[in-house]
């Protein structure tokens, strides 16, 4: 699947088949459902899983909560605007399976 494809998703009631649960998080977060999204990502301790956490709380406003975050998926928060991190994020988890 490529970008194009899982933004084209959002469209639909159902996020694809599938997909990692972390993209399921960004799926969600991408069709307004923040907390759904952070349900998603609030579960597992892996720093990809933690990556999509921050940049939820990130996203959510809340950022000395994001940036605990970030450190535990081992990055730093980004200098990009929401949007150009949720694609980023969205990209990479694409590239990596």
């Amino acid at each position: 699947m490529k970008l194009g494809q899982f933004i084209a998703s959002l469209k639909d009631k159902n996020p694809p088949k599938g997909i990692s649960s972390q993209l399921e998080a960004l799926w969600h977060d991408g069709k307004g459902d923040w907390k759904k999204a952070h349900d998603l990502a609030d579960g597992p301790s892996d720093q990809l899983s933690a990556r999509v956490h921050a940049y939820l709380h990130r996203k959510e406003g809340d950022l000395w909560n994001a940036d605990y975050w970030y450190k535990r998926s081992g990055e730093s928060r980004p200098d990009l605007s929401l949007n150009e991190e949720w694609k980023n994020l969205v990209s990479r988890i694409l590239d990596e399976t």
